[in-house]
């Protein structure tokens, strides 16, 4: 099999389950379940990563988000199309692998810079401030 643009071999199986608005990456070593919320907040697209060297746009709202398509870009990632109308992020192998091993640790810096800002994952409540 010839190397990836990104040096990492491609998944085994990739599957979209839409009812559980999860993508399944399997490699040859390891499988990951990814959440649609997960892959959205964490697009790699520039609206969200942002330009240069600054921090991440903070995505908030986007509990309910699914997936509508996902489709090959190269030999080398996937483009992903979200119900909410976002599919300008390409999703290398190394980086969905880069998601799946370091999820836990990523969701929990997410919901962190959730909580600082005064945001929430509910696009329909807003989250509130109890000062006491």
């Amino acid at each position: 099999m010839a190397p990836t643009t990104d040096n990492y071999e491609s998944p085994k199986k990739i599957r979209l389950n839409r009812a559980e608005k999860t993508l399944q990456v399997a490699f040859a070593d390891a499988e990951y379940q990814l959440p649609a919320e997960y892959l959205r907040v964490f697009s790699p697209s520039a609206e969200v990563r942002g330009h240069g060297a600054s921090e991440p746009v903070l995505v908030s709202g986007k509990l309910h988000v699914g997936i509508d398509k996902v489709e090959a870009a190269g030999r080398y990632a996937l483009k992903i199309t979200f119900d909410d109308g976002h599919d300008s992020g390409i999703y290398t192998w190394s980086y969905l692998r880069e998601l799946g091993e370091n999820r836990a640790d990523n969701w929990e810096a997410y919901l962190q810079r959730l909580r600082s800002a005064g945001k929430g994952r509910d696009p329909d409540e807003s989250a509130v401030k109890i000062i006491g």
